[in-house]
């Protein structure tokens, strides 16, 4: 139906593009120059990849039938470049960088939560902008109308803060489907188990850490031997949604998996190793396709070349 005779139609919306997420992170925390606009704190890693025995026979990927060297990143969800590490209601970041040989790659991108933290690119911008507004009842008011914002910070403030980098699981949020050489199909999420097992704080012993102790404790544990990650395949099934990152699939904690190797990180390494490149969810390989239904997961990639772009810029 048109609008009412004399009634001002309502302008059409604009979707938000790939500028339009950076830009809403720049105006929250402010443009850090030479640095990320999300995930701007973190630690620079190298290491390997050993593929479990059977990967193979659910994708034909190259890093699932050999080991690999690989280039990874902790860090702190957020454009805080001094974003505290002990709270509790901020994600862990984990982003691993494959090397296939070649000068070819692909990436893993996940975070210390099952979920993300909006539904579309519109919903990014419009919640940065209302934190950004500090008026508490507009943030109110937006949390209401979007119930599906608050499940990522319900996860995390029911979870201990994380002891350490090492010590928490982490998702990879988006569906991903996988193709074999046979060429079947499997629909999975990807997850990260820490072989130190779930290391959380109590708020007491959170607060006594106080906001900068990753780094230093990362180094202590490195100097004993490797962080070691156990990379499995949450398995799906017919029906699984793969257009909304913030919601999980049913019965997700008690589906069937599928070992897929061991990431093992082996050293620090230095912040100019991973800032001449960005992890992108999107740089698959053939044998694994992201979901092309979901909105959050197609702009992703092209917003961290956006901010890669432009931390290189003069």
């Amino acid at each position: 139906m048109g609008a009412a005779p004399g009634a001002m139609a309502e302008p059409a919306k604009v979707p938000a593009g790939p500028a339009d997420l950076v830009n809403a992170l720049n105006d929250v925390f402010g443009k850090n120059a030479g640095q990320r606009a999300a995930h701007t704190k973190g630690i620079c890693l190298s290491g390997t990849f050993t593929p479990a025995a059977d990967a193979p026979k659910l994708s034909k990927a190259p890093h699932f039938s050999k080991p690999v060297p690989i280039t990874a990143r902790f860090s702190l969800g957020g454009g805080n470049a001094k974003a505290p590490d002990n709270a509790q209601d901020n994600v862990r970041g984990f982003a691993i960088r494959f090397d296939l040989g070649d000068g070819a790659s692909t990436d893993l991108v996940t975070i210390s939560a099952p979920v993300f933290f909006v539904q579309t690119p519109e919903q990014f911008v419009e919640l940065l902008e209302t934190v950004g507004s500090g008026d508490q009842d507009k943030i109110k008011a937006f949390f209401e109308s979007h119930p599906a914002s608050t499940r990522q910070k319900a996860w995390l403030t029911s979870h201990p803060v994380p002891a350490s980098f090492a010590g928490v699981d982490y998702w990879g949020v988006h569906g991903f489907t996988f193709t074999n050489a046979a060429g079947e199909t499997t629909l999975v999420k990807y997850k990260l188990i820490p072989e130190a097992g779930e290391l959380g704080l109590t708020p007491e012993e959170a607060e006594a850490k106080g906001p900068d102790f990753y780094a230093e404790e990362l180094k202590d544990r490195l100097a004993k031997g490797p962080v070691v990650f156990d990379l499995t395949a949450i398995i799906g099934k017919d029906g699984d949604q793969t257009t909304d990152p913030t919601l999980r699939w049913d019965d997700e904690d008690g589906r069937p998996t599928a070992p897929l190797g061991k990431i093992s990180i082996d050293a620090i390494a230095p912040d100019a190793t991973c800032n001449a490149f960005s992890f992108l969810p999107g740089n698959v390989v053939d044998g694994i396709a992201g979901p092309a239904s979901d909105p959050i997961f197609q702009i992703r990639s092209p917003a961290y070349l956006v901010s890669f772009t432009r931390r290189l810029a003069p």
